[in-house]
């Protein structure tokens, strides 16, 4: 172990112990150094680098918690299992965002909506474009060192070329959730508004139906004389009449208007 360390340059040495450095391949005089950064999906959404050290005829992992370097006979062999490992923890844990995202479309669907979707759906959304961020340098890094390593004795390119596709496979699905996400936004958008249209044309209707009797109302609420129906017997009866006949005259007239524009 201590041949290695002394080995590796100490900026190399920084950043294998960097929990979360970015995925990087980085080919070096007598050793190689790959990191390959992965979302880790749980309560909370987080990130871990795993890193590694290959040489001609020995790969190493570096152990952050015990700060030492684990040594492999099969260079390839053991990182792959490692890797393979990790990337099937992530796609597998991605599910709980596809789910996520299926309640709220149903909740949709079904107007069962609370005042902390636009709350969720940011979150969630945030979380995917992360998630979207990390794998695509990573991917990028797994096809460097793939090609890199193409050629190499003993070198398993099917292994490797099925941890790309793996991840390839996790990106796919983040961005169709996100066009999904997309969607949900429209169409909860539209829903927000087509409420917000009933409730403007119910109050439309209500000020067409009492503007009239304002008007009405003050009329015969002014301080003048020779008012009509204020000296006979049936003055009220009549105001009244003339009130009720606005109503109905300005309801028939909104309903026609109505029937003109959904028509």
């Amino acid at each position: 172990m201590k041949d290695i360390k002394q080995l590796i340059d100490a900026l190399h040495l920084e950043d294998l112990t960097n929990e979360s450095h970015p995925s990087i391949f980085d080919d070096n005089e007598g050793y190689n150094v790959l990191i390959v950064r992965l979302p880790v999906i749980s309560s909370e959404l987080g990130a871990r680098s795993l890193g590694f050290v290959f040489t001609e005829n020995n790969s190493y992992f570096y152990e952050k918690e015990k700060k030492e370097f684990k040594e492999f006979d099969n260079v390839f062999s053991s990182p792959y299992s490692i890797i393979d490992k990790a990337v099937d923890r992530v796609l597998k844990s991605f599910s709980k965002y596809q789910e996520k995202i299926l309640d709220m479309e149903e909740s949709l669907y079904e107007n069962k909506t609370n005042k902390d979707f636009l709350h969720s759906w940011l979150e969630i959304k945030l979380e995917i474009l992360r998630i979207e961020r990390i794998l695509i340098r990573t991917a990028n890094t797994m096809e460097e060192f793939i090609d890199f390593y193409t050629n190499a004795e003993n070198f398993p390119i099917n292994n490797y070329m099925d941890i790309h596709e793996h991840i390839e496979r996790t990106m796919r699905s983040a961005t169709l959730q996100l066009s999904k996400l997309d969607y949900l936004y429209s169409f909860y958008n539209a829903k927000s508004n087509d409420k917000m249209n009933k409730m403007i044309y119910i109050l439309t209707i209500i000020s067409a139906i009492f503007l009239p009797l304002n008007l009405v109302v003050g009329f015969f609420g002014m301080n003048t004389t020779s008012l009509p129906f204020s000296t006979g017997e049936n003055g009220t009866y009549y105001a009244t009449s003339i009130i009720i006949t606005l109503i109905i005259s300005t309801s028939a007239i909104v309903t026609m208007w109505r029937k003109k524009i959904e028509g």
